[in-house]
């Protein structure tokens, strides 16, 4: 993917270095275009990749014209190619990509072609860290009990995912134990700048997790995708996109002292969230940016699904350069990663304003104006003030069932529930916290945050605070280093005593693997109907997403973690009330006990060291001996066991032919599911703890395992009977048929209610096909192609939806779901719609991008709707049945 052959841009290929003539990069100011030095830095990265892999077919001379054009492109939808130099993957979303692999090389053979050619052409890393659970935690070896588990749990999917490495090539595998992906990625994966097959240019990617926007903050442009699109990636397509906007997002002004960048992320998330940038890019700018470490950076562009953006880009500038330094990075890559970026015109002085390049729209914050704050109840850009959380929470309790609403009658407002634990006497009320866990690459990667945690922890300690028993407190890090250098510094034993200990290198409690709560606690939840809180340092905190026993989880840096797990409640005001009351039975506030920012970054400068990075991921790959031990087969075509409940040859491709079968209309479709507003994909396709009463679990049941043994819906995506039995069974699914939160519909022709699966299957042996209606933002949340894969094994032909949420879009798009779209102005209540209707969907036989379609209702009712196939690709995939059919028919033609 270095260079493509007959390239019209070959003249512009120069040597970095005339003494080395074999190193050789396109020279993108030899274009001689003014437009170019008014591109925004992400466009740049797109037309580099345009330039070099431009070979008049996938890549067309047209395509770099209408990225050079980008500025005059902005009222029209104009769509490129755009070819990433690698691809990262973590093992829930990796796990069905190679299971899709290993099936679709079966496919070909069937289909008379070389298997073999299923095979990745760009450079994939996949990082093992979904599969750890908080089993075990406030013991000295809750770690090594927890990681013992992850393997007795998860050892068939390990084996498989080796078998990938070795069966693939440019496949590389970060055992489990070894960090978070997006912090691997920051620390040790990201080039920056590649040097391959004896050219030079920008590291870009996609990843199959929604946070790949991580590594913006370090000047890398990538952004999460389906894990269906990631495969066409690594099979050699270019992905198509529409050409984005770019907001630049303009910070200027100096944070407080007691201010931490997750203040700022979720201050910007709030913001961007108001000016609406869903499907734009994001740019950073300004002096402000100067004064913004590449943790802090890291942080904000971590957050960008949750303001909705593609990407939130920070150009590669000095601290960068320290950053890579500091991470322990050659040298000698330095100097060529700087002396490339300086030549194409990619390398950032935030303080030069003759830098400054042409944005769609430009907004600013003022980093002064940041104040503490969370975020929450149950979305991540629900910012609250903490001076303002006492009185939110107890707003939110009374009011409407909602985002900000739990709908509990005044007069329980002050339930109190007694319980026992550990033979001591406590009580249970509303917002009292039972989880706090350190957890996720958005704070973990930040030593300025985790030092400032340990810090407080220490001067907690030193005035005699503790954190009650039965709260769940956990640290789970984004990499080793972290450990390293909470343990160098002497703060870990301080955390350590207030229960913080490390329970697993992973993502754990922020994406649901949170463990159990003690049964006493859940039998107080529970019996006193208790909204019971989480509080994480975390990206997502969408209901049932977090623990099912807490209906409020808050987003928070990890110092408040720790805070709100000392007092206990988040029905506190910090600056009115004390934290805690110590043995001596004086009153400890949070501002006794919080560190500035001077003295963290005194600690950092001390402790965080590029030989700690170094010695850390010089053994990564073979740092865990039972991933070492573990024996996987070799063979090219993978051998799949019938008995196994985790790995199973997926149907995508049963029956698939050469030839096509012409588009047809989906004629009376029933509505399967008629949702709200923000269904996300935790809605969708659940990744936590599979229930015992569902529909998964009695088929797991059924072939003979016990609940101990079900693990999660997550670490089962790769078997098929599972996961279509897993969609739409989030107990917080809100489904209006029954007025309620329940994994349930109402099965229409018979009136019964039942489980979504059940109800799906009735539909299915009736040859009946079936619709989805939702509202807003249908798909929000976490990149999870199993959200459009289990909709597809469901018979589920299309949705219909105010607007979608990017990735989900594209993942229905690419198993051959219809995304339509109502017309601005209409809704299901605007058109009188209850979803008890038939539904007849007119499909053209000619189709074009966005086309306007019929849609005729058995109660001869017609609109009409917006089929939301955006590009000519996407139609092809359509014609094909998904993206997955469309490469097994190319890659099986002679």
């Amino acid at each position: 993917m270095s260079k493509t052959v007959n390239n019209p841009f070959q003249h512009i290929v120069e040597p970095l270095d005339p003494t080395d003539p074999k190193q050789q990069f396109y020279n993108l100011s030899k274009l001689g275009d003014s437009r170019y030095d008014r591109l925004p830095f992400s466009i740049r990265v797109l037309l580099e990749s345009a330039v070099r892999n431009c070979d008049e077919f996938l890549v067309k001379h047209s395509d770099v014209e209408s990225i050079l054009n980008w500025k005059q492109t902005q009222t029209q939808t104009v769509e490129v190619p755009f070819r990433p130099a690698r691809v990262i993957l973590q093992d829930f979303t990796g796990v069905p990509a190679v299971v899709d692999f290993a099936a679709m090389r079966d496919a070909v053979m069937k289909l008379g072609g070389d298997p073999e050619k299923i095979n990745p052409v760009c450079p994939a890393d996949l990082v093992i860290d979904h599969s750890i659970q908080v089993d075990f935690n406030r013991k000295s070896d809750s770690l090594q009990k927890n990681q013992d588990l992850e393997f007795d749990r998860n050892r068939e999917r390990f084996q498989f995912l080796k078998w990938g490495s070795k069966a693939f090539r440019n496949m590389r595998i970060i055992p489990p134990g070894s960090g978070i992906v997006h912090q691997v990625n920051l620390e040790y994966l990201a080039r920056v700048v590649f040097n391959y097959d004896g050219y030079f240019y920008p590291d870009s990617l996609v990843g199959t997790d929604s946070h790949t926007t991580m590594i913006d903050g370090l000047g890398v442009l990538g952004w999460g995708v389906g894990g269906i699109e990631a495969e066409a990636v690594m099979l050699g397509q270019p992905i198509s996109m529409v050409l984005p906007e770019v907001v630049g997002y303009k910070l200027h002004g100096n944070p407080d002292k007691l201010i931490t960048s997750t203040d700022i992320v979720l201050t910007v998330t709030k913001h961007l969230r108001q000016v609406g940038v869903v499907g734009k890019f994001v740019e950073f700018f300004g002096p402000g940016v100067a004064q913004l470490s590449i943790a802090d950076r890291a942080t904000i562009a971590n957050m960008c699904p949750e303001y909705g953006a593609t990407a939130a880009f920070f150009p590669v500038d000095d601290v960068s350069i320290q950053y890579l330094q500091q991470t322990g990075r050659e040298a000698n890559k330095l100097a060529y990663i700087t002396k490339y970026l300086k030549a194409v015109g990619m390398f950032r002085d935030y303080n030069d304003v003759s830098q400054d390049p042409e944005f769609t729209q430009v907004v600013e914050l003022d980093l002064s104006t940041v104040v503490p704050c969370c975020s929450g109840p149950k979305r991540p850009q629900d910012r609250i003030a903490v001076s303002e959380m006492k009185k939110d929470f107890e707003t939110c309790l009374g009011a409407k069932q909602g985002f900000k609403g739990f709908q509990v009658p005044p007069e329980r407002h002050s339930t109190v529930v007694p319980f026992q634990f550990n033979e001591k006497e406590y009580t249970l009320s509303h917002g009292s916290v039972v989880i706090a866990a350190i957890t996720s690459c958005t704070n973990t990667s930040n030593p300025s945050v985790m030092l400032g945690a340990g810090l407080l922890a220490k001067k907690a300690i030193e005035h005699g605070l503790c954190v009650k028993p039965y709260i769940k407190t956990s640290l789970s890090p984004g990499s080793g280093v972290v450990t390293y250098y909470l343990k160098e510094s002497g703060v870990m034993d301080y955390l350590c005593k207030l229960g913080f200990e490390v329970v697993g290198y992973g993502c754990m409690t922020c994406i649901g693997n949170s463990g159990p709560l003690p049964e006493p606690v859940v039998e107080a939840i529970t019996k006193g109907d208790v909204v019971a809180a989480g509080v994480l340092s975390g990206n997502r905190n969408f209901e049932g997403r977090v623990h099912p026993n807490t209906r409020a989880n808050y987003l928070a840096s990890p110092p408040l973690v720790i805070a709100y797990a000392i007092a206990g409640t988040m029905r506190i005001d910090f600056e009115k009330e004390p934290i805690a009351i110590n043995s001596e039975g004086k009153e400890i506030f949070l501002r006794d006990i919080w560190p500035t920012r001077e003295e963290i970054q005194a600690v950092e400068r001390k402790f965080v060291i590029p030989s700690m990075f170094k010695e850390v991921y010089e053994k990564i790959e073979k740092v865990n001996e039972r991933w070492n031990s573990l024996v996987a087969p070799s063979d090219k075509l993978y051998t799949w066991d019938p008995e196994s409940t985790y790995i199973k040859s997926p149907p995508f491709f049963n029956g698939l032919t050469m030839e096509l079968q012409p588009p047809e209309s989906i004629t009376d479709a029933y509505v399967l599911l008629n949702l709200g507003d923000s269904v996300t994909t935790d809605h969708i396709s659940p990744a936590g703890n599979i229930a015992r009463n569902s529909t998964a679990a009695r088929y797991l049941t059924n072939r003979g395992l016990t609940p101990r043994d079900y693990n999660s819906y997550g670490s089962r995506r790769g078997n098929d009977a599972v996961m279509a039995r897993g969609t739409f069974a989030n107990i917080r699914l809100f489904n209006k048929f029954l007025n309620k939160q329940a994994p349930q519909t109402i099965h229409l022709p018979s009136g019964d209610t039942m489980d979504v699966f059940d109800a799906a299957e009735r539909y299915q042996q009736s040859g009946v096909p079936l619709l989805v209606l939702a509202g807003k933002e249908y798909g929000s949340g976490s990149s999870r192609d199993w959200a459009a894969k289990g909709p597809f094994l469901l018979g589920i032909k299309a949705v219909l939806a105010e607007s979608y949420e990017r990735i989900h879009r594209s993942n229905l798009v690419g198993m051959g779901v219809i995304p339509l779209e109502y017309l601005p102005g209409d809704t299901a209540d605007s058109l009188g719609l209850t979803g008890r209707e038939r539904y007849t969907i007119i499909i053209p036989k000619q189709l074009t991008p966005r086309m306007v379609v019929d849609v005729k209702l058995d109660t001869g009712k017609t609109f009409q709707v917006r089929m939301r196939f955006d590009t000519d690709v996407e139609l092809a995939y359509f014609h094909h049945g998904g993206i997955l059919n469309y490469m097994i028919r190319k890659m099986s033609e002679n």
